[in-house]
């Protein structure tokens, strides 16, 4: 009996056709709940390294003073807690998928971020301020 059904098994087996998804030729399917890969957007980033702190597998590196973002694609695990600890929004997470790679890379962004300056007081504002406080004395 067990040789019948192992038989049958195999026959529809090979006539089936594959029952897995052929990756790079046809595109994975997603859901909403698809984790993805991180993107970094550096115009965003202000350094602070909460990204870093927060991730369990150390894939994230920052140097402030090179002003160097990295990120370790092979050591990432996609859990999305340096998108979640992230104040300024530069990290989010993408639902699609790499392509697959045979050499480790470590990917390098420069933060490009620019702190807006205050705008300077003008002189003849202040000047006018402190007339108008002279009159009404």
């Amino acid at each position: 009996m067990g040789m019948f059904q192992m038989t049958r098994t195999v026959l529809r087996n090979l006539a089936g056709g594959p029952v897995t998804r052929q990756y790079p030729a046809v595109p994975a399917r997603t859901c909403p709940l698809t984790r993805g890969h991180v993107t970094f957007d550096p115009a965003t980033c202000r350094s602070c390294g909460l990204c870093s702190r927060r991730c369990p597998c150390e894939a994230i590196r920052l140097d402030k003073e090179e002003k160097v973002w990295e990120i370790d694609r092979m050591r990432c695990i996609a859990c999305g807690d340096c998108v979640e600890g992230c104040p300024f929004g530069s990290l989010t997470m993408e639902q699609d998928y790499f392509q697959p790679v045979v050499e480790h890379v470590v990917e390098h962004y420069t933060i490009t971020y620019v702190k807006p300056e205050k705008p300077a007081k003008k002189p003849a504002e202040e000047g006018a301020k402190e007339e108008g406080a002279s009159e009404s004395a």
